[in-house]
């Protein structure tokens, strides 16, 4: 399964922020539809109201019957504005049509007559939504009381206008006011979480040697804590590292004593067996094997040491280096055994320096491993050609043997600590001069890559980046 990214404190703090406000917004905007659509019914309610008054004071009781003074030219008036129609009906007793449009609707059932005050409700008049005010008016004698029903009517469309107005004049602000809430909010969380982004940062351009406190000036106090216990832990592992780092240098340089002093004495062991009876050849053949166990232990014991030195954690200075003269330098001091084995040692490009920055002793085991190795597997009558190559301004260096090579399955584990190939069964090596050379090239910001040799044998390239 994939895993799901974790969220992000920034965004979790807009939500919970600005997820509020907008429930809060959309309520507000709620609420202000809602009165402005009381305010609108208001308004049109008091309009109705009065052209139902005015209405009622045009129909009066005469004898009997009822006597209508509503001159065609009032009439026009009121249906002048074909968009906001007043629609009127007046019955009498309510029911039987007098005046006006029949099709308005009647009253709700159960709404109670009350003279002189009108009942408001909603309806519809050819399928569109109006608002209608029915006025109730006692009219005739004492003795034959009637009652006349005056209803006013006007389309809900102008209600709807007004408040669509008022819900604008009230949303706008609070959208801006909301918009400029959610530039402050961020703002704030950003400017909130910039000691956290320091303190990232500070962690995200170290290397894994530099183990010292982090520094957090004027940060919150959330965030100091933190830092506090980031530099406790630093600290506790900056001592893990040095204890661990002493114990395999004194370990080292304890065993490394013993072990020069047991092959001291084998060798004084050889040459009294040699003086005192040279028949025996089996106290020699242990003697041998004891003296090539000890350079073992003493190969393996300097290998240590330099693969704590080589570590990313141990600390390295730089200073100029010239690759000629080091390799040079390296070339004479395997010489000796390259002339006991008949190997044909040539160098070649060192003529000018080559000036790279480096820690000098690390670049001395770098390529001492390799050649040492190039020696040891390269058989008598064989040859070595160490060569130093500019290439696109950053140096490399190869050194080629005509030995048996490393196959192309080997190549990768050849660079694991301890790893031994069948080859090297004989051999006094422990597995650690090729992962050593390339630790100590990933400190110098190089590339070591193995190649075939034609006809047969092996190139190892050297390539340091543009750095140097």
């Amino acid at each position: 399964m994939r895993a799901e990214p974790h969220p992000s404190l920034r965004r979790q703090l807009m939500v919970w922020l600005l997820v509020p406000q907008l429930v809060l917004w959309l309520a507000a905007a709620v609420v202000s539809y809602d009165v402005a659509v009381r305010h609108a019914n208001q308004t049109i309610d008091q309009s109705l109201a009065q052209s139902s008054r005015a209405l009622a004071r045009q129909v009066k009781p005469l004898g009997d019957g009822l006597y209508i003074d509503f001159p065609s030219a009032a009439r026009e008036i009121l249906e002048e504005d074909p968009k906001d129609r007043l629609h009127y009906m007046v019955s009498s007793p309510p029911g039987q049509f007098l005046l006006g449009d029949e099709k308005l609707p009647a009253p709700p059932r159960g709404s109670q007559q009350s003279f002189d005050t009108p009942i408001y409700y909603d309806g519809k008049l050819d399928n569109k939504a109006v608002r209608v005010a029915a006025l109730y008016m006692p009219i005739g004698t004492r003795e034959h009381p009637q009652v006349m029903l005056v209803q006013v009517a006007k389309s809900t469309s102008a209600r709807a206008a007004i408040a669509a107005e008022i819900l604008t004049d009230t949303v706008t602000p609070l959208a801006v006011l909301m918009l400029a809430t959610s530039v402050i909010v961020w703002a704030g969380i950003a400017h909130g979480l910039s000691p956290l982004r320091r303190l990232r940062r500070q962690v995200e351009h170290r290397t894994t040697r530099d183990l010292a406190p982090l520094e957090l000036d004027n940060a919150p106090a959330e965030v100091k804590d933190l830092a506090g216990a980031l530099n406790n832990l630093l600290g506790e592992v900056g001592k893990q590292v040095a204890n661990q780092r002493r114990f395999i240098a004194d370990a080292a340089h304890q065993l490394r004593t013993p072990l020069a002093g047991l092959k001291s004495q084998t060798e004084v062991a050889r040459r009294e067996l040699q003086e005192a009876s040279p028949d025996l050849e089996r106290v020699r053949q242990r003697i041998d094997r004891l003296e090539t166990s000890a350079d073992r232990g003493i190969r393996l014991v300097n290998q240590l040491l330099a693969l704590a030195r080589a570590e990313p954690d141990a600390p390295m200075t730089r200073n100029p280096v010239d690759l000629s003269r080091l390799l040079r330098e390296l070339c004479r001091e395997v010489a000796p055994r390259a002339v006991a084995k008949r190997l044909d040692l040539a160098v070649d490009g060192m003529e000018e320096p080559c000036l790279i920055s480096g820690n000098e002793g690390l670049l001395r085991e770098l390529f001492a491993n390799l050649l040492n190795n190039a020696v040891a597997y390269t058989p008598a009558g064989g040859e070595i050609t160490v060569e130093l190559r500019d290439h696109a301004g950053a140096p490399d260096v190869l050194i080629s043997d005509t030995g048996e090579g490393i196959p192309m399955e080997e190549r990768d584990a050849v660079f694991e600590r301890f790893y031994r190939g069948a080859r090297q069964a004989n051999e006094i090596g422990c597995g650690l001069g090729l992962p050593i050379a390339r630790e100590i090239a990933r400190r110098h910001d190089a590339t070591i890559t193995l190649r075939d040799n034609e006809p047969h044998g092996l190139v190892v390239l050297v390539h340091f980046g543009l750095s140097h």
